[in-house]
């Protein structure tokens, strides 16, 4: 069985003191291929970086996150349309909404998402897309856009069914995390999720985030790692009524064909 997990923070600095170690974790999990997620300028830059030194193991996205939305300059716009030209760059993003917490002004959120829906326009790399609380702003400044984007996943889906309904009528993939997890926030999720076509469904940790509340053992420090998508994935086998083996090989053969990765 082998699993792609389509977004990991793995530049995060929770995993400094152990990242190879994070890295062979999730090898003996079954864990083949992991995209690393840029979520900042630096952030793409070091997703890059590390994606380099693991051929073949890692890729990357550039992209600046919506908490980081006001940072983005031209400065900015000119570094993510040069990483993104990299081979090890599969995607654009994370880009989007986030009106959850609004780190970042709304009018600075919707800027930074059009300039970078425009690199995937002019590259066609597809959008690794972000959206918490803010589905029709989302859908308003995604939608008149979508004929000329090439692919677009709305990772860490947590929304209502309405909002899965018209994410996948614009033909978007989902991306599903441990939030399914989560018996107070997530269990509409388990109804959910047999919604999703087969090849538009993948699965993905959001490390360090996400720890899926029902392990049998959580650790002690509550960091989330890629050695834990099994979890993930086993759960949304469960809820979808197929057996993790299958989930697993469509989920991966989704996941390949959205970043280009190459079967191992």
């Amino acid at each position: 069985m082998q699993l792609v997990d389509i977004g990991a923070n793995l530049t995060h600095e929770s995993f400094h003191p152990d990242r190879d170690a994070v890295l062979e974790r999730a090898r003996a999990a079954g864990v083949v291929q992991l995209v690393v997620t840029g979520a900042s300028a630096q952030g793409s830059e070091d997703a890059l970086s590390l994606a380099r030194r693991h051929p073949g193991l890692l890729y990357a996205t550039a992209g600046v996150h919506p908490h980081h939305a006001a940072d983005y300059t031209a400065d900015t716009d000119t570094l993510l349309r040069t990483l993104v030209r990299e081979p090890e760059v599969r995607a654009v993003g994370e880009a989007g909404l986030d009106y959850f917490r609004d780190y970042a002004p709304r009018a600075a959120q919707h800027f930074a998402f059009e300039r970078q829906l425009g690199i995937a326009l002019e590259t066609g790399k597809p959008v690794f897309a972000h959206q918490r609380d803010a589905h029709d702003d989302f859908m308003a400044i995604l939608r008149p856009l979508r004929d000329r984007l090439s692919r677009v996943v709305v990772h860490c889906f947590t929304g209502e069914r309405r909002e899965l309904f018209e994410c996948l009528d614009l033909d978007c993939d989902i991306g599903i995390t441990g939030w399914i997890c989560d018996e107070r926030r997530g269990a509409h999720l388990n109804d959910l999720v047999r919604s999703i076509p087969a090849h538009r469904l993948m699965v993905e940790t959001d490390a360090p985030y996400l720890l899926p509340r029902d392990l049998p053992h959580k650790p002690s420090h509550r960091r989330n790692e890629p050695m834990y998508l099994p979890h993930v994935a086993r759960a949304v086998a469960h809820a979808r009524g197929e057996a993790l083996e299958t989930l697993a090989a469509t989920t991966t053969a989704t996941a390949r064909s959205f970043f280009s990765l190459p079967a191992v």
